[in-house]
């Protein structure tokens, strides 16, 4: 345990993290995480007022490859009518109304969002306006992947903090299981409801506009996956 220059206790976590004993403040932790000191690697997200440290390597097949195709579609659909950005890993969004900061799997800001202030690009500091380190507001889209040591935040302690940002769709994927599972949630009065499903198993996505469904395919190894996102357009009825 490490002893910062108030004196507190900073707490080290396997000799590769050392949270600072300050950084139990929204504020604090936000300058953290703008400062050299933070790490370059996992994922360090705060909820209000808790660190969740996750430090676990990202498995190829059931995380890796799935946040990649996800990552890939979200990416062309998005480009292919300049609708925004799309971000991938280590990405941070933070909502200060609602004491959160974290690192979505992938994140889609739309430029509705960022020309009505509904969201905004934050600088490394006033002296460099040009260097953006973080996306604070609601985002438009927020998936995450679910992995053996994050499934009670990405499905539990996340989903109604991502509701309180604003953030208006969150896709939630599973391949972990025989069974791929895959979930679009829309915000709807400040909470998320499952997404209108199609008998083939198209799910209706507001923020993409068009139905959804995800599927994987074993590939030329023991254990490989290749994963699909098929699609359909259609007018929807909730």
């Amino acid at each position: 345990m490490a002893r910062t220059t108030t004196g507190r206790p900073a707490v080290r976590l396997q000799d590769r993290v050392v949270i600072p004993a300050e950084a139990g403040e929204f504020s604090a932790f936000r300058c953290w995480t703008f400062s050299t000191d933070f790490p370059e690697s996992g994922r360090i997200d705060y909820l209000q007022g808790t660190i969740e440290v996750d430090m676990s390597p990202e498995e190829l097949q059931t995380h890796g490859s799935l946040k990649g195709r996800l990552y890939a579609y979200i990416d062309r659909v998005v480009t292919e009518a300049n609708l925004g950005q799309v971000f991938v890993d280590s990405t941070r969004l933070s909502c200060p109304e609602v004491g959160l900061s974290c690192e979505p799997d992938v994140l889609f800001i739309s430029l509705e969002a960022l020309r009505s202030g509904r969201v905004r690009y934050v600088p490394l500091s006033t002296a460099q306006p040009q260097r953006l380190v973080e996306i604070e507001g609601g985002a438009d889209l927020v998936v995450e992947v679910v992995s053996d040591s994050s499934v009670g935040k990405d499905t539990e302690r996340l989903p109604p903090l991502y509701a309180r940002a604003g953030v208006r769709e969150l896709w939630i994927a599973d391949g972990r299981r025989a069974d791929l599972q895959f979930q679009i949630y829309h915000l709807r009065e400040s909470q998320y409801r499952p997404a209108p499903v199609k008998g083939d198993g198209l799910q209706w996505s507001d923020v993409i506009g068009r139905w959804i469904r995800l599927r994987r395919e074993g590939w030329e190894l023991p254990g490989t996956w290749r994963y699909f996102v098929d699609e359909a357009w259609g007018p929807v009825i909730e």
